[in-house]
């Protein structure tokens, strides 16, 4: 049964990949002349090679587009979720393909995702940049403390049972979470820690966390993405780099290093992170004060 899902989820890819080439395509005389394709490819392998080892993919991903000044602000949510959808459903793969989990759990709770972030998506597309700001902030804020949560071991805390299905009420909250989850990751918050915290909640084992996660995001990012990409809200030049990149950091991370000591590179993306969550929110409230001001200026 296993093996139709990741059939199901090499088609969506195979449909999105066609897509993302011919919106790639139409528009190669409009690509954005300020973002460099090779420093996007950089960022996608690296993000997802971190993200293949548990760091995740979006709050960094989200730093150094920002940091080096890649993408517009109300881009970004749009960027992540088109770049990082290819990579995802390959990790996505591997995860399935190498982790046992109670299929009915799985196909719940990925499908959950998806309608939430189709949902979600279709909002953020159309929020104005001063606001995307203000979200992408509150939403990086969010993540760095659920990063600094799952590294220093409060997630794993709640309990590691040994699950690796859930029924009845637990799998109506499982599925209820992952619903909201989804739509949270179309506004930059990252699935992977708040979806083992409720993993690890309901009781069940650790290691089933990853193909869940891992499998939401697979299946959600592409239809998500597609939104974006037909509201014009991506920057095409780094989503591809992105893509790109990090379908050779995923493979890398998964079959040749397996895995690295991440401690202080951890603590080194939680602090950037938080850097940029501030940044973001900072902005939107200038932006905010300064239009304020403006207008209080035209009536007097």
């Amino acid at each position: 049964m296993i093996y139709g899902v990741i059939g199901l989820l090499g088609a969506l890819s195979v449909g999105y990949g066609i897509f993302l080439g011919k919106d790639a395509w139409h528009n190669r005389t409009r690509l954005e002349p300020g973002t460099r394709f090779g420093f996007n490819v950089f960022v996608g392998f690296l993000t997802d090679f971190l993200d293949t080892l548990g760091i995740g993919s979006f709050a960094p991903t989200t730093a150094l587009l920002r940091g080096f000044k890649q993408v517009k602000d109300r881009l970004l949510p749009g960027t992540l979720n088109a770049g990082h959808a290819l990579p995802a459903v390959l990790e996505a793969v591997i995860f399935m393909t190498v982790i046992k989990v109670e299929i009915i759990t799985l196909v719940t709770m990925v499908a959950a995702s998806v309608i939430g972030a189709i949902w979600g998506a279709g909002i953020v597309a159309r929020l104005p940049e001063k606001t995307i700001r203000l979200v992408m902030g509150i939403a990086l804020l969010i993540t760095a403390f659920l990063m600094i949560c799952r590294h220093l071991g409060f997630i794993e805390a709640l309990g590691t049972g040994d699950a690796i299905g859930l029924t009845g009420s637990k799998l109506i909250l499982a599925v209820a979470g992952n619903l909201v989850l989804g739509a949270l990751m179309t506004a930059g918050v990252g699935l992977y820690a708040p979806c083992m915290a409720l993993v690890y909640m309901l009781g069940m084992s650790p290691r089933v966390a990853f193909p869940i996660m891992a499998g939401s995001c697979a299946f959600l990012m592409p239809p998500a993405a597609i939104k974006f990409i037909k509201a014009g809200a991506i920057n095409r030049k780094a989503v591809l780099g992105i893509t790109t990149g990090g379908l050779a950091g995923v493979l890398i991370a998964a079959y040749i290093i397996k895995s690295l000591p991440l401690n202080t590179l951890t603590w080194l993306v939680i602090g950037v992170v938080f850097i940029t969550a501030i940044s973001l929110i900072r902005a939107a409230l200038l932006k905010k004060n300064k239009k304020i001001v403006d207008n209080s200026s035209k009536i007097l």
